[in-house]
This record gives structure tokens, C-alpha cells and sequence, in this order.
């Protein structure tokens, strides 16, 4: 072993599809942040969300949402290596759940914040059956647990803005 790639990674570099799809599978590099990838993603995610101009209950949002995970689908199985199963890199799934967690709140930083640190609880202990959609096979498994841990949180905030601030 000489230490030199093999010939199929070099292919892979010089496709441009290949490049599109890493480039957004890791979240336009976030997800090669040294410590805790998964919540850097989701800052940048935050952060294209503030400053996209879309509401909460927007139809753009809903757009982008299920544009993000069919394409989050494609562009994680371009990047994933034959044995792995979630890699850190692959952050997509996570700006498609921040955004999910995202929907009918009002675009404040006060409810930007609980939705940043309630998705990333729900994301990482993956309650109500979540865990399950990770057995999903390569790129939507690795969405659609994501997706769930967004559509949970957007319940739940939406739940406590209702009964508490409406």
C-alpha cells in the first residue's frame, strides 16, 4: 500500500456532480468541523435560514424543506463510502431538520435559539420512535431521522408558543 488513493477517488474528484454533492452533503464544509459537526451544520443552517428572507408558515419553507431532503438523499449517497453508515461529514440531514424545527415560529432570535438547542436535544436523544428511521436504507435513513427530530420540535415549540404566548 503506497498511501495513494485509489483510482476510483480520483474519478469521483473530477466529477462535477461528485464535487456538488460534497460540497452540500457536508453542509458547505461544516460538517468537516473538528468537534461536534452535527451542531456546527445546524448553526450554518440557522444562519442560511435568517437570512433567506421566508417565514416560518411560508410555502418557500415547505419548498425547501422537501427540496432539502430529496436532494440531501442524492447528495449523501454520492459522498458515502461502501461501509459507512451516518458519517460525521454528511450534515445536510441537519440543515433540513433545523429548518423543519423552524416552521410556524416566528422569525425572532429568542424563538431561533430554542429552536437551535431543541433540535439538537431531539437530534441527539432521537425520542418517540425516531431511532428507527436511521435503520432506513444509506441517504434517507440518514434524513429522515433528522426530518422527524425537526417536525417533532416544530410541535413542540409551536405547542408551548400557543398555550404560553398566544
Amino acid at each position: 500500500m503506497t498511501g495513494e488513493p485509489a483510482p476510483d477517488a480520483h474519478r469521483k474528484r473530477r466529477d462535477p456532480l461528485w464535487w456538488l454533492a460534497s460540497v452540500a452533503a457536508t453542509g458547505f464544509g461544516s460538517g468537516f468541523w473538528p468537534v461536534a459537526p452535527a451542531t456546527a451544520g445546524s448553526l450554518v443552517a440557522l444562519a442560511i435560514y435568517w437570512l433567506v428572507p421566508l417565514s416560518g408558515d411560508s410555502l418557500g419553507l415547505y419548498a425547501l424543506i422537501a427540496a432539502g431532503f430529496i436532494f440531501g438523499i442524492w447528495a449523501i449517497n454520492r459522498i458515502l463510502g461502501p461501509d459507512e453508515k451516518d458519517p460525521g461529514r454528511a450534515v445536510w440531514d441537519e440543515f433540513v431538520g433545523m429548518w423543519a424545527t423552524c416552521l410556524f415560529l416566528p422569525r425572532t432570535w429568542p424563538w431561533l435559539v430554542v429552536a437551535f438547542f431543541t433540535f439538537r436535544a431531539l437530534d441527539i436523544v432521537k425520542p418517540a420512535g425516531i431511532r428507527r428511521l436511521e435503520r432506513l436504507p444509506g441517504g434517507l435513513g440518514i434524513m429522515a431521522d433528522d426530518l422527524a427530530a425537526g417536525l417533532v420540535g416544530a410541535g413542540v415549540l409551536n405547542l408551548v408558543r400557543v398555550i404560553f404566548f398566544s
